[in-house]
């Protein structure tokens, strides 16, 4: 059925949209063009019987099923009227403009499904297809929305019946899109197929209350309520720079004090919480740097202040708004002359391109990559590095939000082209990368089956990128090896990739952030601070 797919076959009632065939899944390269994944499980019969599933089988958003026929048209009812309030300049402050054109300059070319890893990777599923759910919403607005096509006269047909199947099944599509934004990159037409699966999210999240548990619930609200998106509290994150601290002495020797809530300081450095828990070498190493190179820096202890994450930036832009404007207030209060931004990709783009347009007056302090900041640092000799402590094999990620929606390619290059005698691109790379299969929050979903999507389908093409980047002999266990991620989320996809295909054993593969290489080959540091053996 998924070869001849249509966005009208989304309104009929049949037990699933689609099948995702593994047999149809692209050779990986070695050491495993004969790895054959499993089918993606099932969901049990109690969990198919609490929400539908009928897209592909795949669940990731719960979609509570109505009980009657009225509770199933009271839902497409409020869609609609969230419909209209998203086409509206009073209610989508954020991106109606670029919305408006996405949805009506489409020509159907399908230059962004060869671009699309997700598509590619599933076989070629039509459902997803970048313009297929695009197409779903361009006929839904011209047959509820636009009398005469008033609005968008190069709409097509509008042979698509709006009932329970089609919204539940569109909200479903905007949860099979990485918004990686591959597909605009590539489109002729400047079609933004990204922008508009995450408009169809926001709109399900701020009408119908509808949006996965990992980014609403134990991200966003968890992130207001506690402090961090982890539900690290204040006195929870002070336990924890006390044991960094203690690490870095035990790594390099050095006796260094994280600042914290140090007013008028030049720089407040927010990092993606999950630093602090899953990758604490990042977080010290950022310390060592900025200590050594003398800068006058900080932290925030204060609520949100400490965690750059806004998965609001995925899904919902009044949850978006909440967080960014406690991250301004914050810099605010501390007085600081700018804010950097830590190695995590969305924090760039909610912190500093979309902050632009929220962080008005008195609270638009400076935002700077911390790219740039260690760009400066290392080629501008401010520390002094010894490049052979890091020969080894070293290829970089880009992440998507920091390179294709930023721009910001060289100043990442620059410092490893100088500090890693054996680096070398993946192919693509820059503006054209592959995103890690982790984007728009994936890389936090893991319940029910989705994990297994995700490895399966969203997350293939980048390990597949990545094994290319070595030769055979250097994909030798015994031969070390170092993928530099320089985002918290890009990390956590990596770490799961690398677990699901057992890449480690079958590699000795490590991941890792950019200002853990610097640390590694600063002369004021001791060597090792890399530690290989901690990750067998």
């Amino acid at each position: 059925m998924s070869d001849h797919l249509r966005p009208k076959d989304i309104s009929k009632k049949t037990d699933r949209l689609v099948h995702v065939d593994p047999s149809k899944f692209p050779k990986l390269p070695y050491p495993y063009e004969d790895w054959e994944d499993p089918a993606i499980p099932e969901l049990s019969d109690a969990k198919k019987a609490e929400r539908d599933v009928s897209l592909d089988g795949v669940s990731n958003l719960v979609v509570p099923l109505p009980k009657t026929e009225e509770e199933k048209e009271e839902f497409v009812a409020r869609f609609l009227v969230g419909l209209r309030k998203l086409l509206s300049k009073e209610n989508n402050w954020t991106f109606l403009k670029p919305l408006m054109l996405s949805m009506d300059n489409c020509v159907k070319c399908n230059t962004c499904a060869d671009a699309c890893p997700v598509f590619q990777e599933s076989g070629k599923v039509a459902a997803y297809r970048p313009l297929f759910r695009s197409e779903v919403l361009r006929r839904i607005v011209k047959k509820h929305l636009t009398p005469g096509g008033k609005l968008a006269a190069k709409f097509t047909g509008n042979d698509i019946d709006v009932n329970w199947e089609t919204v539940s099944r569109l909200a479903q599509l905007s949860y099979r899109c990485t918004l990686c934004r591959r597909c605009a990159q590539t489109c002729p037409m400047g079609v933004d197929n990204g922008l508009l699966s995450r408009e169809i999210r926001k709109l399900f999240s701020q009408e119908l209350g509808l949006s996965p548990a990992e980014l609403h619930g134990d991200g966003t609200i968890k992130q207001l309520e506690t402090g961090s998106s982890t539900g690290l509290s204040p006195v929870a994150l002070m336990d924890l720079i006390e044991f960094a601290e203690e690490d870095i002495t035990d790594r390099t020797g050095l006796n260094i004090k994280i600042p914290f809530d140090k007013s008028g300081a030049d720089i407040l450095l927010i990092h993606n919480a999950g630093e602090f828990l899953s990758w604490p070498e990042n977080l010290e190493a950022f310390a060592i740097l900025f200590e050594i190179a003398g800068l006058s820096w900080t932290l925030s202890s204060e609520m949100v202040g400490y965690d750059s994450v806004n998965y609001g930036l995925f899904y919902d832009d009044a949850q978006y708004a909440r967080v960014t404007l406690k991250h301004a207030e914050v810099a605010r209060k501390l007085g600081v002359k700018k804010v950097v931004v830590g190695e995590c990709g969305h924090a760039h783009k909610a912190l500093m391109a979309i902050g632009d347009r929220v962080w008005l007056a008195e609270s638009n302090v400076p935002r700077e990559s911390c790219m740039a900041t260690m760009e400066d640092l290392i080629m501008n000799e401010k520390i002094m590095v010894d490049p052979q402590r890091n020969d080894f094999p070293v290829t970089t990620h880009d992440p998507c939000n920091m390179t294709r929606s930023m721009g910001i390619i060289e100043p990442q290059r620059r410092i490893l082209r100088k500090i890693c005698p054996q680096f070398r691109e993946m192919t693509p790379h820059g503006v054209h990368n592959y995103c890690c299969g982790g984007g728009s929050g994936f890389a936090i979903m893991q319940s029910h089956n989705f994990p297994e999507w995700k490895m399966a389908i969203s997350g293939r093409r980048k390990f597949a990128q990545i094994l290319d980047a070595f030769s055979k002999e250097e994909l030798d266990p015994s031969v070390h090896k170092y993928v530099c991620a320089p985002c918290s989320n890009c990390k956590g996809q990596i770490r799961d990739i690398i677990t699901h295909f057992n890449a480690w054993e079958r590699t000795g593969m490590l991941y890792g952030g950019l200002v853990e290489l610097i640390v590694n080959c600063m002369t004021d540091v001791r060597e090792g601070f890399i530690e290989w053996e901690d990750f067998h």
